[in-house]
């Protein structure tokens, strides 16, 4: 779809916002009809609006948009946000929660009612800013891990989400609590060596929901929070999701480093899977690094 280059100051009456709406159908709570409430919502603000359908190609950032909106869950977040951040486009973002656990989204406070979201989009108020992390040639926006928690969204598949939702991963963790990992991981943080049995990073300060870890992280600031445990067996992981539960502070654990950095590496003898912001996103060993440059959210 063709449309008019952004006319000058003076040259006429701006253009309508162009707007370009990326849904995923097979997100964890897709509704045809929030789509079309949230499609009449940014039409009736006075916006030209481009629906895309997410499939298994890149995503394709239209020409002179100037919102793009994600209808989705965290992963279709994370494929979409990375193609904006690949572009090096200066576009608005925003995110319309429809997925099955919507950290991005609760970090932003999205609002699930179509009208009142676009009404914030279109407040004119100053973009939030958010520094991704670069996690071995790919992007997350919100936590990441190596441990229990990635050898079970190891186990997860779309259709086992889309039949339970949330209690998808309750269900994916079974396997994960009769063989229990447990192996060595190396780290090399900000040139600091430190040995671990699992770890969790937090950009942001969700995890798993309404929980946290690092309740200091947070999207604008550049800066990743780092929690290392020198031993995970099953009783250390109880007394971690325990803690997180009570929002108890996490570094009175036993055997609990905790620091902030910019980068850090990890390897192990095997290929332990990595999960970014509920999907596995590679296995070690990976580098991972505080991006330079800050996205734009409305």
């Amino acid at each position: 779809m063709a449309h008019a280059d952004r006319p000058e100051l003076g040259d006429g009456p701006r253009r309508s916002p162009i707007v370009q709406i990326f849904l995923n159908p097979g997100s964890g709570s897709y509704s045809s009809d929030r789509i079309r409430a949230l499609h009449d919502a940014f039409a009736a603000h006075g916006a030209t609006v481009i629906q895309t359908v997410c499939t298994a190609e890149l995503p394709v950032i239209a020409e002179n948009v100037d919102h793009v909106c994600i209808a989705g869950g965290d992963g279709t977040v994370r494929e979409i946000v990375s193609a904006v951040a690949r572009s090096g486009r200066s576009i608005d973002l925003g995110i319309y929660p429809m997925g099955t656990i919507n950290l991005l989204a609760r970090e932003g406070l999205y609002p699930s009612d179509p009208r009142i979201f676009v009404r914030r989009m279109f407040a004119g108020d100053p973009p939030r800013s958010h520094f991704p992390v670069a996690i071995g040639d790919r992007l997350f926006f919100v936590c990441a891990s190596v441990g229990p928690d990635s050898a079970a969204v190891a186990q997860l598949s779309p259709r086992l989400k889309r039949l339970f939702g949330r209690l998808a991963y309750a269900i994916a963790f079974c396997p994960v609590l009769l063989d229990w990992p447990r192996r060595r991981i190396r780290l090399e943080v900000d040139g600091q060596a430190l040995d671990c049995e699992a770890f969790y990073l937090a950009k942001g300060r969700y995890f798993a929901g309404p929980w946290s870890f690092a309740p200091r992280a947070a999207v604008d600031q550049p800066v990743l929070h780092l929690v290392a445990f020198a031993r995970m067996a099953r009783r250390d992981f109880l007394a971690f999701v325990w803690a997180l539960m009570r929002a108890r502070p996490i570094e009175r654990l036993k055997g609990v480093t905790c620091m902030t950095c910019t980068a850090l590496s990890a390897e192990s003898e095997a290929a332990l899977p990595v999960q970014a912001d509920g999907d596995i996103v590679g296995t070690l060993p990976i580098g991972i690094r505080l991006g330079e440059t800050a996205l734009r959210f409305r």
